[in-house]
């Protein structure tokens, strides 16, 4: 069995101040992506940078203090790279690591922002993911997609939806391409166990927003159709605190 986390910390050096590095060393994760690092690796101390037993990457964006992504593992994989795409790897979005029995790619998704003004540039990384992870399928290898999509897929996955329709994050476009993405071979592996509403993963730091659960489920793990029976659990721990996000886990039954 391997688990494998995934979490927005909305800046790694604010998550650790918040105890990050504790909650990594109390949880011990086997795979951990980081999203929204908001730091170059060579700003950090060492504990942070690579903690104890972990081989780290990253992906960095030119502009300092924005997006970013970062992979701690206990296993070395055969490879990372980014997504090769220059327009999204500039702005540190993605790490896809070989793990030999599958591929993790750890992704950071664009914000479409305010009246949509970077919607075409979202649903353009949208694709490029999917390009990539469909060409690893096709070649008979396994997947699983893992980040922040700043997609909330359904009236289901936001606590308001009739008040978000025109709002990044629960756009027609966005919600239409999260579908066509499900309908492509792909699945949410929360919805697996989990079929009812209330489970969110993001809360707006306003409002007490957390405090009474005004959330939206924006953060996945996605696997292939083919690797969906080594899924054994896919859950939120909304109990961590760090940041405006909480992590999420999914366990899998193969070997890396």
């Amino acid at each position: 069995m391997v688990s494998v986390y995934s979490w927005n910390v909305n800046g790694i050096r604010a998550a650790a101040k918040k105890g990050l590095l504790d909650w990594i060393e109390k949880e011990r994760p086997e795979i951990l992506c980081l999203q929204e690092t908001k730091a170059r690796r060579d700003q950090l101390p060492s504990e942070l940078a690579r903690p104890d037993g972990y081989h780290t990457y990253w992906a960095e964006a030119d502009k300092p203090g924005y997006s970013g992504v970062a992979l701690f593992t206990l296993y070395e994989p055969v490879s990372v790279e980014p997504l090769g795409v220059e327009a999204f790897d500039r702005e540190g979005r993605t790490l896809i690591a070989d793990f030999g029995s599958f591929v993790f790619f750890g992704c950071y998704f664009p914000n479409s922002q305010e009246a949509g003004a970077r919607l075409d540039y979202k649903l353009a990384y949208c694709n490029a993911v999917k390009e990539r992870a469909d060409a690893y399928v096709a070649a008979g290898r396994h997947v699983l997609i893992s980040g922040d999509f700043n997609i909330a897929h359904t009236p289901l996955d936001l606590a308001r939806p009739e008040a978000n329709e025109k709002n990044p994050g629960y756009l027609p476009e966005e919600r239409e391409w999260m579908t066509y993405f499900l309908s492509s071979g792909y699945v949410d592996t929360f919805r697996m166990f989990t079929k009812e509403g209330g489970h969110y993963t993001w809360w707006t730091y306003r409002f007490k927003a957390r405090e009474k659960d005004i959330g939206w489920r924006i953060d996945y793990h996605c696997v292939n159709e083919g690797f969906k029976d080594k899924v054994k659990e896919s859950v939120i721990l909304k109990n961590v605190m760090g940041s405006d996000h909480c992590p999420v886990k999914i366990t899998l039954d193969v070997e890396v």
